[in-house]
């Protein structure tokens, strides 16, 4: 078996958040203030991405939908990788890239906010998401990298200082966090 320093490998998680810019934090919070407008005019979020990033996905969810550190009123959020049915449904009868597309054709209305989940910024499934919801009058915030389409087609991008897929996923999970933390409050 190989040995992994496992320190090193910590160390560059610790400086890619020691990285992170004040408009990281800024997107963020526009993010956050965007997701509240939302929920206030009685909108609900859809949510992609694809392997770690439909992890994450579910995750921001379940945060959502249940609850982060304590009780409150419960948050609509639709994860559209955890259907299984209708992702094999949609991916047999119209191909990988519209796994999403289809969903927000269904599921959104204007109003609504999609979250695209990529590392590379690329995944061709999450952009067909976009321009969809973006047809129905949607807004979209992008979890990242630094590269990518993904950032320049969002309303607001949230964009991992990393190019490294693990420590742009390790932070992807930092952005759900903080995000469900906004609506911890009363």
């Amino acid at each position: 078996m190989k040995k992994v320093d496992l320190k090193k490998e910590t160390r560059e998680l610790q400086n890619v958040l020691a990285d992170m810019s004040d408009g990281f934090f800024e997107s963020i919070e526009k993010a956050a203030g965007l997701l509240d407008q939302a929920y206030s005019a009685g909108n609900k979020v859809l949510i992609c991405g694809n392997g770690g990033s439909a992890a994450e996905a579910q995750h921001f969810s379940d945060e959502m939908l249940g609850r982060y550190k304590k009780n409150r009123p419960s948050l609509p959020v639709v994860s559209l990788t955890a259907d299984s049915a209708a992702l094999t449904c949609i991916g047999n009868d119209f191909g990988f890239e519209e796994l999403f597309a289809r969903q927000v054709q269904g599921l959104g209305k204007p109003g609504d906010v999609l979250i695209g989940i990529s590392t590379s910024g690329n995944s061709k499934n999450v952009l067909r998401a976009v321009e969809e919801a973006q047809k129905k009058g949607m807004k979209v915030i992008a979890l990242t990298a630094p590269q990518g389409t993904l950032r320049t087609v969002a309303d607001i991008s949230i964009e991992s200082p990393s190019l490294v897929t693990a420590r742009i996923q390790e932070l992807h999970l930092h952005v759900v966090h903080l995000l469900s933390e906004y609506f911890e409050t009363e």
